[in-house]
Order: structure tokens, then sequence, then C-alpha cells
């Protein structure tokens, strides 16, 4: 997981008005804190934060004026609900090997089997993982799976020092028939049990 630097500005205007003026000036409002440290007001690059946010549980490095560099995970994005612009972002503060708490995509691979489908009840998975080692996805194979199977929390491959931080026996996704196959299932037990009933009514 590749670290982010962005540069921060110490803020020491606050409101309405100063939140416009600084994302007129391409910068977005920010306040980073953690670790029993007070917040601390800035702002950062608007295209690179924007960039940068892209990215799931993206690991940043905030460069801050006249202090040492903070290693922080976006906690809440607050976007403009028309344009979809970044309108100002809080920091969690990190440390070098912690365990954080975080949610990661699911992404399913492999080819399902024939004449069935995939039904996919989950696609995060609360875990727990170092700060500096979040993976971006975590894949979920469908490869080899039959019709019935059934893939819970438990069954998932984590990175490894990752570790589960949800109910192992919660569904992900079950392979199911598709609805031409159960028909035509349907439609071959009617058949079987119109012939069954024909040959004994012959005798």
């Amino acid at each position: 997981m590749a670290e982010i630097k962005l540069e921060a500005e110490t803020r020491e205007e606050f409101g309405k008005g100063a939140a416009r003026r600084t994302r007129r000036a391409g910068r977005i409002p920010a306040v980073i804190y953690g670790h029993g440290t007070d917040p601390v007001h800035i702002s950062l690059p608007a295209h690179a934060t924007a960039l940068a946010l892209r990215q799931a549980n993206v690991l940043l490095e905030i460069e801050l004026p006249g202090a040492a560099n903070l290693l922080a995970l976006p906690k809440q994005v607050q976007r403009d609900p028309i344009r979809d612009s970044i309108e100002h972002v809080d920091l969690i503060i990190v440390k070098r090997g912690e365990k954080v708490t975080v949610e990661v995509q699911l992404v399913v691979s492999g080819d399902v089997v024939a004449e069935g489908i995939i039904n996919q009840d989950r696609t995060y998975v609360a875990i727990n993982a170092e700060a500096t080692h979040i993976p971006n996805e975590i894949d979920v194979s469908v490869e080899g799976l039959e019709i019935g199977s059934q893939v819970t929390l438990g069954d998932l491959v984590l990175p490894t020092g990752a570790e589960l931080a949800e109910d192992p026996e919660l569904l992900v996704l079950s392979i199911n028939a598709t609805r031409a196959a159960i028909a035509e299932a349907e439609a071959g037990a009617e058949t079987a049990e119109g012939e069954t009933a024909a040959a004994e009514a012959a005798e």
C-alpha cells in the first residue's frame, strides 16, 4: 500500500466564509487529530487530495509546516451533493505498526459454474490490519464452486497480519441456479412424473 504525501497549510480562519475562500484558492479545509493530540486545522491541495482519495483507505503522509510529518487515514469526507467536489476532510492520525479497523472492498473472481448465478450479500468486509499494510481489496474466488455453495466471511483469505473484525458466519455470497436451469429442472420433474403415472396406468 503506497503512502501519498500531501503538503498541508495551517488554517487560522474558520467558518463557512473562510472555508469558501480556502476552496476558491484551490485547497480543501481539513482537520487532523488522534492519539491524544489536539485537532489541527489545515488545508490540503484540492487536486492532489481528490486524486489520493480515489483510493479506498489511502494512507496519507501529511507534511505540516514547522512540524514532523504525520501519517493519517481519511475518517470522513464531506462532498458537495450536486458537484460531488470535496468540501472538507477529517483525518485520523495513525502510527506505524498499529492496527486499525477498516472496511475493505470484496472483489469476486473466477468463472461461475454453468447454469449458476452469483447472489452476493456483501461487498465490503471489516478487518483489523496494520495501518501501513491495508489491502486495497480482498479476493473472493468462485472458481470450482458448485450450485448451492456458500462463501462466508470466515472463508475469506486475508492478507498476512490481518484479522476479521466481523462475525465469520456472515454470508458473503452463494451460488444459485439460474431461472432457466430451475425451469428446466421443474419441467423435467413434471415429465418424469407424467411418464411414471402413464406407466402405472398401463399396468
